[in-house]
């Protein structure tokens, strides 16, 4: 039967594999939890007219076991008044009645095996869904965790890697040779006034020195 196939599926189905290829675990648990009520719906209907099946056929066996026992009574009643003809016509009629409950005797027996698998079936896709329900919030919980747990790392990662954290490191270090260079450059032109001063000292030493030279020279 389809309904079984289904059923086995969702009673052998493993949350936890489940939720490892779904692109949307929770979403997962979900519909597999609504599957699992739905099928359990369809599996009592069909427990159900099962059952009804089973004493439908348990009634019709019988009656022709009942008919058949009518029927051996009158052929005895019939061989008790030496009516022959009556006896095997009787019989005849015994026969073809005792066929009939053996043939519903079978269905009976095939029809409660149907029954006793549904039964099962029915008992093990409860259980599964009462599992279900339990774990789907551990479940659920679970994997929002996992989700919080990846969504830092993957910032962190972010932060240490080539995301906006680090366009904004290489952009501190580029300001920062900017600068360096920009006080470099000042310290240069620092340097150069000061030179430029220390030579104008020395040529007015040089020519203090050059003028007293002169004088000396004037007066000898």
């Amino acid at each position: 039967m389809a309904v079984l196939e289904r059923v086995a599926t969702l009673v052998r189905a493993n949350l936890n594999d489940l939720i490892d290829r779904a692109e949307d675990p929770e979403k997962m648990i979900k519909q597999v939890i609504l599957d699992m009520e739905n099928q359990l719906l369809q599996v009592k209907t069909q427990v159900a007219i099962s059952m009804a099946d089973h004493h439908l056929l348990q009634k019709k066996q019988a009656e022709q076991a009942d008919k058949a026992a009518e029927w051996m009574r009158k052929a005895e009643l019939a061989v008790d008044k030496s009516q022959d003809d009556l006896a095997r016509a009787a019989l005849e009629r015994f026969q073809s009645f005792t066929k009939m409950a053996d043939g519903y005797t079978q269905q009976v027996a095939d029809q409660k095996q149907q029954v006793d698998t549904l039964r099962r079936a029915l008992e093990q896709l409860e259980q599964k869904l009462i599992e279900a329900r339990q774990k789907s919030d551990i479940l659920i919980a679970t994997h929002r965790r996992a989700r919080a747990l990846e969504r830092a790392n993957d910032a962190q990662l972010v932060m240490t890697g080539t995301g906006p954290a680090a366009g904004f490191d290489r952009m501190e270090r580029k300001v920062m040779r900017s600068e360096a260079v920009s006080q470099a450059k000042s310290e240069l032109v620092a340097n150069d006034v000061d030179r430029r001063f220390d030579a104008l000292e020395r040529e007015d030493e040089v020519g203090r020195l050059l003028d007293a030279l002169k004088a000396r020279r004037t007066k000898s």
